[in-house]
């Protein structure tokens, strides 16, 4: 057995850019949400935004729909994704 199957993968939570969100408003949420400060919600925006993605939060996947679920409450695009790196 891999030390991959051996431990529960990880999956990460993927912040989108769209259109119509105000800055300032993704960065309260992401504040809210995670518990970020200004610097560090600020940064996953503007990645976002330059990039159009940002990944906010790694962990278990239950965990991270719960996460993606709550953006989406906030009216922000994010998606799901299997972490990689884990």
């Amino acid at each position: 057995m891999s030390v991959r199957t051996e431990r529960k993968a990880a999956w990460r939570v993927v912040f989108l850019n769209d259109a119509v969100t105000r800055m300032s408003y993704a960065v309260m949420v992401l504040r809210k949400l995670f518990g970020f400060d200004e610097a560090t919600a600020t940064k996953h925006m503007l990645e976002a935004h330059e990039q159009g993605r940002s990944v906010v939060w790694v962990g278990m996947r239950e965990n991270a729909e719960a996460h993606v679920f709550s953006l989406q409450q906030w009216h922000l695009s994010a998606t799901l994704e299997p972490d990689e790196e884990s």
